[in-house]
């Protein structure tokens, strides 16, 4: 059996203990986590400094669009408001009351031993009544009859167009004064006829508009 002698064995065994090590194993490490760290840490710098490049980006655009948008922006709160106020008119208009049709009535109602000297017209409730004051004279052997025709024929001429139709005296009474009519001095009568329409039940009338009300 040969035998050998190891003359640098105390050398390779100070070398293994270096290469065994602790401290410089957790040195090792603790730098390739540190080098880990470093390359996260700039990957994250650079999508920070990506992002607020971005943005910047985005900031010097809006600048450039803002005023456009704060014009738009008005613009469209004008339309808004122009639209309200159109529709506002037009329910006015689709929903207004037409004094021509009644007034043609009424001159059908007035025969020659009649004579209207004002009428007062309004419009109530939002166009859902109107209020009509007839004032006149009439003549004839008996003025009261007469003027009883005249609101029997508009009671009776209103109500083909309109629904609910009240006509009313509010006055009647004599005068001293006398009317010559033809050949013959007749009696007078003075009379205030009070019509009222309720148009939430009536058909709607056309011809010539006028809202609010009509003096005559």
């Amino acid at each position: 059996m040969a035998l050998h002698l190891n003359l640098l064995h105390e050398e390779i065994l100070e070398q293994r203990l270096r290469q065994r090590d602790p401290l410089k194993i957790g040195m090792l490490v603790l730098c390739a986590i540190g080098a880990l760290m470093f390359l996260w840490y700039m990957g994250r710098a650079y999508q920070t400094l990506s992002i607020r490049n971005q943005l910047n980006v985005i900031q010097t655009q809006w600048k450039k669009i803002e005023p456009k948008v704060t014009a738009a922006q008005k613009r469209s709160a004008e339309l808004k408001g122009i639209i309200g106020t159109t529709k506002v008119l037009d329910d006015m208009i689709d929903h207004r009351f037409f004094w021509a049709p009644f007034l043609e009535k009424l001159s059908r109602c007035v025969a020659l031993n009649a004579q209207i000297s004002s009428i007062d017209g309004t419009v109530l409730d939002d166009n859902k009544t109107i209020n009509v004051m007839i004032e006149g004279q009439a003549a004839g052997r008996e003025p009261r009859a007469a003027a009883e025709e005249l609101r029997q024929l508009l009671l009776e001429q209103l109500g083909q167009t309109y629904h609910n139709v009240k006509v009313e005296f509010k006055t009647l009474e004599d005068l001293d004064t006398l009317a010559k009519i033809g050949n013959a001095n007749l009696a007078m009568a003075h009379f205030a006829i009070n019509v009222t329409v309720d148009l939430s039940t009536s058909p709607k009338a056309t011809g010539t508009p006028a809202r609010g009300g009509a003096k005559k």
